[in-house]
């Protein structure tokens, strides 16, 4: 049964894939955004953001700190914009009759969920190495060494999994593509109410215990913290938990607005 599963989902992965490089312009506009947002953060603000967050100065050594505050933040927008390409997929999917389709089929429960997320994660990660790409270049440095990396990538693909289980959930539950393509939002929100672009202290007292206490915060704290190679403290252990938390909560929910799908007979 296991290999039954694997091999579906293999089969599910490689349509992914394939319209991944049907489409190459998805990955790219994928990162597209952060890297615009990256750009205007650190050069329009970055002087005076920098400044406000201890560099000694306001220029170009308050610009250098705020980079590398601002760059974990945007690694993480970069993961929850790929929600949104999911969820529409999967909504074109649903509308198109696929979904319905694949319910006739004996394929192994699951496969095309697995598919979809597997898939996003390819897309998230070719993604994060362009945003890293130009990070770079700018001047970005982290003062992480291998073990940093390799957790810090650990923890991205945690994320990763949890934002694309609730973005196909998000794409199942919707009626049409255009809804598919809003509903995600709510996840950039919450990533905007963190602290991935100011620190929590700067906020008024309600709005800063909610951004301390929604994940994104010990997430992004935790991300910080192993690509600058400092302690993470309790952070990430918050940061897993939570991740851990999501990827169940949105694959389960996911599952069952599939099984839930009307299966058209001789569709």
């Amino acid at each position: 049964m296991t290999a039954y599963a694997i091999s579906d989902s293999s089969t599910m992965l490689r349509r992914s894939l394939r319209r991944m490089r049907r489409y190459p312009s998805l990955t790219f506009f994928t990162a597209a955004l952060p890297v615009v947002l990256l750009l205007v953060f650190v050069y329009v603000f970055g002087g005076t953001m920098g400044a406000g967050l201890g560099g000694p100065s306001i220029g170009a050594n308050g610009r250098d700190a705020y980079l590398a505050y601002l760059v974990p933040g945007i690694l993480l927008l970069t993961i929850v914009g790929a929600g949104t390409g999911t969820a529409i997929s999967v909504a074109m999917d649903m509308t198109a009759g696929i979904i319905a389709r694949f319910r006739t089929m004996a394929i192994a429960r699951g496969s095309v969920l697995a598919g979809h997320i597997v898939g996003s994660i390819i897309q998230v990660f070719l993604a994060i190495a362009l945003v890293l790409v130009v990070a770079v270049v700018i001047g970005y440095r982290p003062g992480g060494g291998p073990a940093s990396w390799v957790a810090a990538a650990g923890l991205l693909l945690l994320t990763a999994i949890a934002t694309s289980s609730l973005s196909v959930g998000f794409g199942l539950a919707t009626d049409s593509v255009e809804t598919a393509s809003n509903t995600p939002m709510i996840l950039t929100l919450l990533l905007f109410l963190s602290s991935a672009f100011v620190p929590t202290a700067s906020m008024p007292e309600p709005l800063r215990w909610f951004a301390e206490h929604q994940p994104f915060t010990p997430i992004v704290e935790a991300l910080r913290a192993l690509l600058a190679g400092t302690p993470v403290g309790d952070n990430g252990t918050v940061a897993v938990a939570w991740c851990v938390v999501i990827s169940i909560a949105g694959y389960t929910w996911a599952r069952r607005l599939y099984e839930r799908v009307p299966v058209r007979v001789g569709a």
